[in-house]
């Protein structure tokens, strides 16, 4: 019983570590206050053009005085409502509170009244005072891992109510002017909620889902930015999970190693931080490796000009003489590959890179067959610059020192050491530019549409890159 029990145990733990391991994220983005108020900003904007908008029923009634007397309100036309004090605010574990206080509004209607065989007409105003609105917003995500938000509660109060009746029987006016506002104030509690309500379904809601879960980078690979959960409220910080994981568009195959657990540190200067994790860059690898783009041929059109060597047998026969006799004046041609996808490490001093290259060399016979010539066996340490550029994380990599060694031979035994300055060449000016190019295009970041980024912050950490920014949004024409 007691090693049955211990099986339990042993393989509910597991489990939970699967689970998890399956739910760390490889990509994190962060939203301070600071880009919470910014974002609060323009959210406002919006909910006092749609507050506007509110239409109110038409009110009717009756009371006594000396006999009956019917009032009707109707044509109810709100010409503003300012929200001149909010702020949003982090609720932790919870997600985000929107408070407006001291809001304002005026509207226009027009009034009607029968009392016996007296009938009159007019108009009136109505203003409307210190109004306090409460605003919870949940915050989560649908199957395919876009973002969600709706509102979970609202609340409105209204301090106070004027009505300005303009015509004539103004002691008639008064009989029913407490009652009207009383109505008014409650029919306006209650539109406002369903208009807040309206505003995050059919504005909120559809701008949070433009923020891509899938981007496609090339016509080989993609990046995957579904959320792996709900963001997180905390009290400085609006936190979410993305998986952050490259993919090859032909197959996607599944990454034959986890995400690290990645923790941003409590740096809120900006806006809002990115923490891309070294399992988002090796997915990268994994992926353009299973893509097969990992592999460049490099023939004799590509030498620099000013190379004091060119890519033939006649050049490489000063090092290995055999090729002289069994290869005479032919062109050759290099393919490198890497076996294994090269995986790179991120550390307080930035990038680390140890890529393991084959370079298989060839004869191209006059029939356009390849003849193989030697394998050898290329590393070198590499390093990188990183940077933000339009909305893409892009890059440079410097090459080190490169080490040779012979793999294997198809013409005989030669001195490795003597390729050494022709592979400096090939590595530093055919090589390298190539990928730099691809680097200098960038891969995007997970943003919403219209936004911009500036204020580029860039900080290595143990196992992520933390980049940190201000945002700038550019609103749609017209609107």
């Amino acid at each position: 019983m007691r090693a049955q029990s211990l099986v339990v145990a042993c393989g509910a733990l597991a489990l939970c570590l699967a689970l998890t391991g399956a739910t760390n994220p490889g990509f994190v983005v962060r939203i301070t206050q600071a880009g919470l108020d910014y974002a609060h900003q323009h959210a406002i904007a919006i909910l006092e053009k749609e507050l506007a908008r509110l239409k109110l029923p038409d009110i009717s009634g009756d009371f006594r005085f000396l006999g009956k007397v019917y009032y009707q309100i109707s044509n109810l036309d709100l010409r503003t409502f300012h929200l001149p004090h909010s702020q949003i605010s982090l609720v932790p574990n919870v997600g985000l509170q929107v408070s407006i206080s001291n809001a304002f509004a005026e509207l226009n209607g027009n009034w009607r009244v029968k009392y016996g065989l007296i009938r009159s007409s007019g108009s009136f105003n109505l203003k409307v005072e210190n109004v306090y609105i409460r605003i919870n917003l949940r915050l989560g995500s649908d199957s395919s891992g876009k973002p969600t938000v709706d509102t979970s509660s609202c609340s409105t109060r209204i301090s106070k109510v004027r009505v300005r009746f303009l015509g004539k029987l103004s002691l008639v006016y008064n009989l029913f002017k407490k009652a009207v506002e009383s109505r008014l104030r409650k029919a306006l509690e209650g539109k406002v909620c369903d208009n807040v309500a309206k505003a995050v379904r059919n504005e909120l809601q559809p701008y949070a889902r433009t923020l891509p879960v899938t981007a496609r980078i090339d016509s080989m690979t993609g990046i995957d930015y579904a959320l792996v959960a709900s963001p997180t409220a905390t009290a400085r910080s609006l936190d979410t999970g993305l998986k952050g994981e490259f993919f090859s568009l032909a197959h996607r195959a599944t990454v034959p190693f986890p995400p690290l657990p990645l923790g941003l540190p409590p740096d809120h200067e900006r806006m809002v931080y990115f923490g891309a994790s070294s399992y988002f860059f090796n997915t990268a690898s994994f992926a353009y490796h299973s893509a097969g783009a990992l592999v460049f041929e490099i023939s004799d059109s590509m030498i620099p000009g000013g190379a004091d060597f060119r890519l033939n047998t006649s050049t490489f026969s000063a090092f290995i003489p055999q090729l002289e006799t069994m290869y005479p004046k032919l062109p050759m041609k290099f393919r490198l590959s890497t076996r294994s996808a090269p995986f790179l490490s991120i550390g307080p001093g930035g990038f680390s890179l140890q890529p393991v290259v084959d370079v298989q060399a060839y004869a191209v016979l006059p029939d356009a067959t390849l003849a193989p010539l030697f394998l050898l066996s290329l590393t070198t340490n590499v390093s990188a610059v990183v940077d933000v550029t339009s909305g893409h994380i892009v890059g440079s990599l410097t090459v080190g020192r490169i080490k040779l060694s012979l793999k294997q031979s198809d013409v005989g035994a030669f001195q490795v050491r003597t390729l050494q300055s022709i592979m400096n060449i090939v590595a530093s000016k055919i090589l390298l530019p190539r990928v730099n190019a691809r680097l200098g295009e960038g891969f995007p970041l997970p943003l919403p549409d219209r936004i911009q980024l500036s204020n580029i912050l860039v900080r290595f950490h143990q196992n992520f890159l933390l980049l940190g920014a201000d945002v700038q949004f550019q609103p749609q024409i017209g609107r």
